[in-house]
């Protein structure tokens, strides 16, 4: 029977067979970690190591920009930032294609090789923990900022938001009583969004992208110190930047605040504390955090809706397409526009 996504090609024995095209012979043990967009594993090698496997999904990206990304992040690694660069394979490239010795005429898949790396999500209700975060995310913008990508895109409204909507339409799952109140709410929340982004007019830097908790590893200091007895570098590790662009610093930031306005005022304080400590801010970009919110929203939406055919997304989100989740997303952006209507945060303490 005929594949009906090509990530159905990608069984254990075919990951084992690409691998082995860059010289990478695994034991046969592999297992596949989280992560919709991409498929990715924990690879165990004969020669006892393992190596983390990233298989891009076809189509999604060109090579210029996935080799833009890999250079971003050696860029960042020769910096001392900890963040997990991908490792060179044969003639020394980090990018490899490749189709399985058993279906030659088959698609393919272009693949990356990453040192294992462990950890686990970050405590937020620390403002230790907060300011070391800034501190790294200040030092990964002071390297972002001295130019911008070329090839990866920029995270502006017509990208984030027209696109997304009109994606959504063309795709025809708006149920016909959901769709009038989504497509108003979606476009009143847009034109505000866009307004705020020409209003405050950021500098645009290269940009980790997809900031948020469950993108970032935190290594405690128990858990740094190797079989020889010395010590390794603890807090966050960055093992992943697919989604990089060009885009306003604050973007990096936003994710890691949640809760009541006073709540997230509070956990911006030390957060700005530590990114001050290496790179300047503009405080005018905290009036995007709730515009880059609903830019985010617009987008996850039609994220969604172009992966459908994927297995594994109606397996994750068994619930979108549904009347209820257009409800509800129609609710969540009319109180985006209420919440873009507020004062912005104001980071006042973060010197």
């Amino acid at each position: 029977m005929p594949h009906t996504h090509p990530y159905e090609q990608l069984t254990p024995q075919h990951v084992l067979d690409l691998l082995e095209t860059q010289e990478l012979r695994g034991d046969g043990r592999l297992l596949m970690l989280n992560s919709y967009e991409n498929r990715v594993f924990q690879v165990y090698l004969e020669d006892g190591s393992a190596v983390v496997a990233k298989f891009y999904r076809p189509e999604r990206w060109t090579d210029a920009q996935i080799l833009e990304e890999h250079a971003f992040a050696a860029e960042l690694a020769a910096q001392d930032l900890p963040v997990v660069a991908p490792t060179p394979l044969l003639q020394q490239q980090t990018l490899a294609f490749a189709r399985s010795a058993d279906d030659p005429q088959g698609s393919g898949f272009r693949f990356a090789v990453y040192v294992l790396k462990s950890g686990h999500g970050p405590e937020l209700d620390d403002p230790d923990t907060l300011r070391w975060l800034g501190r790294f995310i200040g030092r990964m913008h002071a390297v972002g900022s001295r130019q911008t990508f070329v090839h990866r895109r920029t995270l502006d409204a017509q990208q984030f938001g027209h696109h997304a909507i009109q994606r959504i339409e063309a795709l025809d799952l708006l149920p016909p009583a959901q769709a009038p109140a989504w497509l108003a709410a979606a476009r009143a929340a847009l034109t505000m969004a866009e307004q705020a982004l020409a209003d405050v007019a950021p500098r645009l830097i290269r940009l980790h992208g997809d900031c948020h908790p469950g993108n970032i590893l935190w290594r405690d200091p128990d858990e740094s110190i190797g079989p020889d007895g010395q010590r390794r570098g603890g807090g966050p590790h960055i093992v992943d930047l697919d989604d990089a662009v060009n885009g306003p610093a604050i973007q990096d930031l936003w994710m890691l605040l949640s809760g009541s306005s006073e709540a997230m005022q509070g956990q911006l304080v030390p957060l700005l504390q530590g990114y001050r400590a290496f790179n300047d801010f503009e405080s005018r970009e905290l009036a995007l955090i709730e515009p880059l919110r609903t830019l985010r929203m617009l987008h996850h939406s039609a994220w969604i809706a172009e992966r459908w055919s994927d297995p594994a997304f109606p397996a994750a989100f068994p619930w979108f397409g549904s009347a209820s989740y257009w409800g509800q997303q129609t609710t969540q952006l009319n109180e985006q526009l209420a919440a873009m209507a507020e004062p912005p945060l104001t980071g006042h303490g973060a010197h």
